[in-house]
C-alpha cells in the first residue's frame, strides 16, 4: 500500500475514533502548520480592507479575576484562506457546506519555484504536472495538489509578495505573481479528479488575470481552493496528509484557513 494511504488512514482512524497518541499507536512523524496569522499585517486583496482587532477588555475586573475578550473584522477571502465553489460556481457549494472528505486527504506537491521566481507572471501548466509524474507517478485521485512557487518567502512584504504594494483598484491593474493556467486548472479536475488545490500566493489565478478562469474551471467542478498557504517549503513532495479546515460560516464563499500537515518520518 502507498505511504500516502496509509498516513491518510492512520489520520483518519485517529480522527474518528480518538485513538491514543502514545507509543505505537500513530505514525512517527511532525506536524507542520501551513497558515499564517491573523494580523495588521496580513495581506488582503488591495481592495479588501485589512484585518482589525480591537480590545473589549483586557485587565483585572472588579472582583478580583483577570478577563480579556476581543473582536475582529475580517474579509472572507485574505491570509491563509479557503474559497468554496460558490465563490466563482453559481449554485456551488458554500463553505460550510464542503464535505470533511475534501478537506482531509493525502498530499502531492509540485514546486516550480525555480520558474516562478524568474517571471512573476508565470502560469504552472501542464507540462509542469507532467513532469512532476514522470518522477513521481500519477497525482493520485481525491488529493489534495500543493502548488510551491516559492513567493511564501516574501510574506508578509505587500510590495514583494504581491508585486504592488498600493491598494484599491491601482492596486489589482499591478498585482503580478504567479498562479495556475486555466488549461492546467481544467486538466486537474477531469483527468485527475483532485480534492482541493492550495498555493503560496494570494490567488489560484495569477496576478495579472481578468477572467479569472483558473477559479471557475476549479470550482464548476465543486473544487476548493486554498490560498495564502504557508510553509509549503517545509512539505515533502509526497507522503503528507494534509487537514485544512475553514471557519464554518453558513452560507459563505470562502473563510479563514487553519491547514496543517502531517509529515510522518521517511518521506521524501
Amino acid at each position: 500500500m502507498p505511504l500516502t494511504k496509509i498516513v491518510s488512514l492512520a489520520v483518519l482512524c485517529c480522527l474518528t475514533a480518538g485513538c491514543s497518541t502514545g507509543p505505537g499507536s500513530y505514525p512517527s512523524g511532525q506536524w507542520i502548520d501551513l497558515s499564517y496569522d491573523f494580523s495588521p499585517e496580513t495581506i488582503y486583496w488591495p481592495t479588501a480592507e485589512p484585518f482589525q482587532l480591537d480590545t473589549v477588555s483586557a485587565g483585572m475586573t472588579e472582583k478580583g479575576y483577570y478577563y480579556s475578550a476581543y473582536k475582529f473584522c475580517a474579509a472572507e477571502h485574505g491570509g491563509t484562506h479557503a474559497d468554496a465553489p460558490i465563490h466563482f460556481a453559481s449554485g456551488g457549494k458554500t463553505i460550510d457546506q464542503i464535505p470533511l472528505t475534501k478537506l482531509i486527504a493525502p498530499a502531492a506537491k509540485i514546486d516550480v519555484s525555480q520558474k516562478a521566481m524568474a517571471d512573476r507572471d508565470y502560469q504552472i501548466s501542464v507540462e509542469d504536472f507532467k513532469a512532476w509524474e514522470s518522477q513521481y507517478g500519477k497525482i493520485p485521485e481525491r488529493s489534495i495538489v500543493l502548488l510551491q512557487t516559492g513567493y511564501g518567502q516574501y510574506w508578509p512584504d505587500r510590495l514583494k509578495y504581491l508585486g504592488t504594494d498600493k491598494r484599491g483598484a491601482e492596486g489589482v491593474a499591478e498585482l503580478h505573481f504567479p498562479g495556475l493556467h486555466p488549461e492546467a486548472a481544467k486538466w486537474l479536475v477531469s483527468s485527475r479528479r483532485i480534492n482541493a488545490i492550495g498555493i503560496d500566493t494570494a490567488s489560484i489565478d495569477y496576478g495579472q488575470s481578468q477572467l479569472f478562469d483558473s477559479h471557475t474551471a476549479l470550482m464548476g467542478q465543486s473544487t476548493p481552493v486554498f490560498e495564502n498557504v504557508a510553509n509549503l517549503d517545509k512539505v515533502p513532495t509526497v507522503g503528507a496528509q494534509v487537514i485544512a479546515l475553514p471557519m464554518k460560516i453558513k452560507g459563505g464563499s470562502g473563510a479563514p484557513l487553519r491547514i496543517i500537515a502531517f509529515i510522518p518520518d521517511g518521506a521524501r
